[in-house]
């Protein structure tokens, strides 16, 4: 084994954060820019530590806009509500390397956010599981 006893590889660790989160009190018109959207939604999870790999996009019909970014460590999204100025927000990265509640706050000060409501859930393990015995599997 080459790491050292108790730490945990970050290449394959089944471990992550998962971070969703309302923001608020966002101007109208930034929550219909889709161009805006999908550049400060990259440049933010580049300031994170996450690596962007594809980032795609759809505007509504009157309004709002959906973006998804596809990470080498993940995803992250934005769905826009600008008839009430609101936005969903979801980045889940995997590893300890990225970190998506800086993302979201990055994203909540771009987008002027007024109210934010953040909820992050750890996700996986902080170590390499330990193999269930054969006794163990079978009860």
């Amino acid at each position: 084994m080459s790491e050292a006893l108790g730490t945990a590889p970050e290449v394959g660790l089944f471990a992550g954060r998962h971070v969703m989160a309302e923001l608020a009190g966002v101007d109208e018109e930034l929550l219909n820019d889709e161009q805006f959207l999908r550049s400060t939604l990259e440049r933010v999870l580049g300031q994170a530590d996450a690596t962007v790999c594809e980032v795609i996009s759809k505007r509504f019909d009157p309004q709002g806009v959906t973006v998804l970014a596809l990470l080498s460590e993940s995803h992250a999204s934005v769905h826009t509500y600008p008839e009430i100025g609101s936005v969903f927000v979801d980045a889940f990265t995997c590893g300890n390397r990225a970190d998506p509640e800086l993302a979201v706050r990055l994203l909540a000060s771009e987008l002027g956010a007024t109210t934010t409501r953040v909820e992050t859930i750890r996700r996986g393990w902080d170590f390499p599981p330990i193999p269930l015995t054969e006794k163990e599997k079978t009860g």
